[in-house]
């Protein structure tokens, strides 16, 4: 090997990555052009969560995708992390499940060991430290974005904090959507929300906001009637982790699905 020599007009200087390419090699180059492709693998998409009177709600839709194509109808992307927090992912579908595999034997670990639950604000650090393991991939096209609330058993309250690819995590006070239809459910939710909600109030905005995400957004799946498929949707309160039975979700979207036809017909009361 030739360690390369530069002259003083052609320097690179200390920037690594300034050195990389005067060598003729570009870090960034894949998955962006000339003959790298970015790899092929089944993302989820649409997560959130908002906090009601009681707890918090966390929903996400079924659908996930492979570039143009639906590669799955009905993946879960909200699943509980213990009794009293759940976990809702957006991006790679596999990482993801390993992650959350990963995440509920280590809150199951820890409370073998300490012989109590972690907090809820620790689980979130956990959680967060799991993402940061992830940025390499990430930088590659295979990152996860996570939702992570739960019930504050010390607070008496609900909780909820967004994570971006680095593993910073965020705590959000009133309601969190991210995946890509995260922009569309968001501005629903901002426009739905009130303070002190009760549980059918903030199901059904959430019901609401996955609708319209899933309207807007092709990778987003609505409920499937046909094949009896519905998001996930569940409530996380000082009673633990409930999730909400198919049937009532679909009378919930039935119920939407007039409405929003009253609206277009112009009849709505």
């Amino acid at each position: 090997m030739v360690v390369p020599f530069f002259d003083l007009d052609n320097d690179p200087g200390s920037n690594f990555t300034s050195l990389l390419r005067k060598v003729g090699l570009d870090p960034f180059a894949y998955g962006h052009s000339g003959d790298h492709h970015q790899i092929q693998a089944p993302h989820g998409t649409t997560v959130l969560a908002v906090r009601y009177n009681e707890g918090v709600v966390m929903a996400g839709d079924r659908r996930a995708t492979m570039g143009s194509r639906i590669s799955n109808r009905e993946m879960e992307k909200v699943v509980p992390a213990d009794r009293h927090s759940g976990v809702a992912i957006s991006g790679t579908a596999g990482i993801a499940m390993d992650m959350i595999k990963i995440f509920q034997l280590q809150l199951e670990h820890f409370e073998k060991l300490d012989g109590r639950p972690i907090s809820l604000e620790g689980k979130a650090n956990q959680l967060s430290q799991l993402v940061r393991a992830n940025l390499s991939g990430a930088m590659q096209g295979l990152a996860v974005v996570p939702i992570f609330a739960g019930y504050d058993l010390l607070r008496g309250t609900g909780r909820l904090w967004d994570f971006d690819i680095t593993g910073g995590r965020y705590e959000e006070r009133e309601f969190v959507a991210t995946g890509s239809g995260g922009g569309p459910a968001s501005t629903v939710l901002k426009v739905g929300f009130r303070p002190g909600m009760n549980v059918n109030e903030a199901i059904n905005l959430a019901c609401q906001a996955l609708w319209e995400a899933a309207d807007v957004d092709s990778a987003t799946g609505g409920p499937d009637v046909l094949r009896s498929i519905y998001p996930v949707i569940a409530t996380i309160t000082a009673n633990g982790w409930e999730r909400r039975e198919d049937a009532d979700l679909a009378t919930r979207f039935d119920v939407l699905s007039q409405q929003q036809r009253s609206q277009r017909e112009g009849t709505a009361s």
